[in-house]
């Protein structure tokens, strides 16, 4: 006689998942688990993987530390312990692929470069999507005395269930990476690769500055790129945090410039640092490879009010034509023109700017803007003025308060 049919249930590091098949990976623990529709504890339970039968046993089947052996398609049955002949049907089969390759998770940042004091969200992404991780999320701290990063948990940054974390009041350039853990005993990935937030508001030392020649973002392959460091200090350094978190000093250092002639590996961030500890503002930098265009944009914040060209450029042709300007993924200009020319940049035109030439898209790069301030300077000024009048024969004394008020116009200050 035929009872109820039967379901599996995988699950997986204490997490019940109702897929009928699974990535795992090599170490982890997991339990498939069968369950008879309106059943009770008086049965022996069956189990066949890979057309090799099982015999009765619990309705559990644990696999303690999985590797790729243990790859295949599960189904179960039941049978009474009453009674030998009464059986269920085979349920649907559940199938396990693991993988002998260590996840590594992915971690997204958006925005990339904000202004200082915006959100940031992270994402954490486990390659091959599946259920049951709690996620951990580590700020990269560079360690100035050697070339490395160590990790320092975020606040209430231990085992969330959500794959995203948000940090609010971004004020600093920062490097954060993510890792993923599940089970019972626990088995967790390994940290993702560091991505950089860029803030505009890092650094505030008027006293050190940098500057770059040729004076743009992103860069061909093998250009030659200086990196001069200017103030009153007879000690410079220029530092490097790179993409994948190492801290490190330029090694073609003369003087005050350090020389590069680029590869893919010189796209991190730079800045300035005196013998005494001064910091310039931070730039970034991109290397592209040599068959897509590169976006013309500067390397340093943009004054309001000022005007600035975008162009685009091959490595074999530096002036081209017809070419596509994107703001924010937002198509801004479609012409003849090969640049782009913003006569008074506002706040409104910050953000991401790309361009696009016979079909090949360059990188994306932001574009901040430096707000200026003006002050109306009122200077009172309170004068007064003695005369004397002399007539024969008398003495007069005549005393004049004049006050007069001068109006200085529109002094600027900018905003550092």
């Amino acid at each position: 006689q035929q009872l109820h049919p039967i379901v599996v249930l995988l699950y997986l590091m204490q997490f019940v998942c109702l897929f009928l098949a699974m990535l795992i990976y090599r170490g982890e623990t997991i339990t498939v688990r069968c369950e008879i529709h309106g059943g009770d504890t008086e049965w022996d339970y069956e189990w066949e993987t890979n057309s090799i039968r099982k015999p009765p046993n619990q309705n559990e089947y644990r696999i303690r530390s999985a590797s790729s052996s243990n790859s295949g398609n599960y189904r179960c049955k039941g049978r009474m312990k009453s009674s030998q002949h009464e059986t269920t049907e085979w349920s649907d089969s559940v199938t396990l692929t693991v993988s002998d390759n260590e996840p590594r998770p992915v971690l997204t940042v958006s925005p990339s470069w904000l202004s200082p004091g915006a959100s940031v969200t992270l994402n954490c992404e486990v390659e091959h999507p599946s259920a049951g991780w709690s996620f951990y999320w580590y700020k990269a701290v560079p360690d100035l005395s050697e070339e490395s990063s160590s990790y320092e948990l975020l606040p209430d940054g231990s085992g969330t269930a959500q794959d995203s974390y948000i940090i609010h009041g971004q004020t600093h350039t920062a490097g954060y990476v993510c890792r993923a853990e599940r089970g019972d005993p626990e088995y967790h990935t390994d940290h993702s690769q560091p991505k950089f937030v860029w803030s505009a508001g890092q650094f505030v030392s008027l006293s050190a500055s940098l500057t770059v020649s040729p004076d743009r973002v992103q860069h061909f392959t093998s250009d030659s790129v200086s990196l001069t460091c200017e103030g009153n200090f007879t000690e410079w350094r220029v530092r490097k945090f790179s993409e994948d978190g190492r801290l490190s000093d330029c090694r073609r250092m003369t003087g005050s410039t350090c020389d590069i002639n680029t590869s893919k590996s010189d796209t991190a961030v730079y800045w300035c640092e005196s013998g005494s500890g001064e910091f310039s503002s931070a730039v970034n930098i991109t290397v592209q490879n040599d068959d897509v265009p590169i976006l013309v944009s500067p390397v340093h914040p943009v004054t309001e009010g000022a005007s600035v060209n975008l162009s685009c450029s091959l490595r074999t042709q530096k002036i081209l034509s017809n070419v596509f300007f994107y703001h924010n993924d937002k198509l801004i200009q479609n012409d003849t023109r090969g640049e782009l020319k913003i006569s008074a940049v506002s706040k409104s035109d910050e953000g991401f700017y790309k361009c696009q030439y016979s079909g090949r898209e360059s990188a994306q790069s932001w574009m901040s803007v430096k707000v200026t301030f003006k002050f109306i300077v009122f200077i009172s000024c309170f004068r007064s003025i003695q005369s004397e009048s002399h007539s024969p024969g008398s003495s007069t004394n005549h005393g004049v308060n004049q006050n007069e008020t001068h109006e200085y116009g529109s002094l600027q200050h900018g905003q550092h």
